[in-house]
């Protein structure tokens, strides 16, 4: 009989990282100054979001707008590249250590994300790790729209997103590593489902 192929998905943000990134990007990218006015001006948003009478996706797209809206793409993306240092400052030497050891074992290692890809996926090279699926940006003439070019990757879109990655979801094996409620319809599917408190 076939060996069953592996794959090893990993959450982001307090997965790998002990932190939301987004705030802490945001933070690294304009300042701290400017993240606090920023965030006094959304804190009506903010707090429909906290008290439940709006979306995760909806939230996130205003904070991303009020900050990053009609910025270079370019720019952004050179502060991705310098947002490495900082991510290895904040991961998890433990989940690390279980990436390195799927890796061993030639497992797929695939970062599923609601952050959003720009900044994951110059990390996760150094990490050898080809397949990260997370929100993608939308840019026109080289500037960020503010708006996002794909399904917030929260929740059931994870699970979405992996499957449209990885159809024949009986032809293999799967480990899920998460943190939070956007993580358990992808720790749901998992055959080996770890839980990082």
């Amino acid at each position: 009989m076939k060996k069953k192929h592996v794959i090893a998905a990993f959450d982001f943000d307090g997965t790998i990282t002990t932190k939301d990134t987004l705030f802490d990007f945001i933070k690294f990218y304009v300042g701290g100054k400017n993240l606090f006015k920023g965030l006094i001006f959304l804190s009506p948003i903010l707090v429909l979001y906290k008290l439940g009478f709006t979306t995760n996706d909806v939230a996130k797209q205003k904070l991303f707008a009020y900050f990053f809206k009609n910025r270079s793409i370019e720019v952004f993306n050179k502060a991705s590249e310098d947002y490495i240092k900082r991510i290895q400052d904040i991961i998890r030497p433990e989940i690390i250590n279980k990436i390195k050891w799927h890796q061993s074992e030639n497992h797929t290692v695939v970062i599923i994300s609601a952050s959003i890809s720009n900044w994951i996926k110059p990390w996760a090279k150094t990490m050898n790790i080809e397949k990260v699926l997370a929100t993608e940006i939308a840019t026109i003439d080289d500037l960020i729209v503010g708006t996002f070019s794909t399904a917030n990757c929260y929740g059931q879109e994870k699970v979405n997103r992996l499957l449209v990655e990885f159809p024949n979801r009986a032809e293999y094996i799967l480990y899920a590593y998460g943190d939070s409620a956007g993580d358990k319809e992808l720790l749901a599917l998992s055959d080996h489902p770890t839980f990082v408190s």
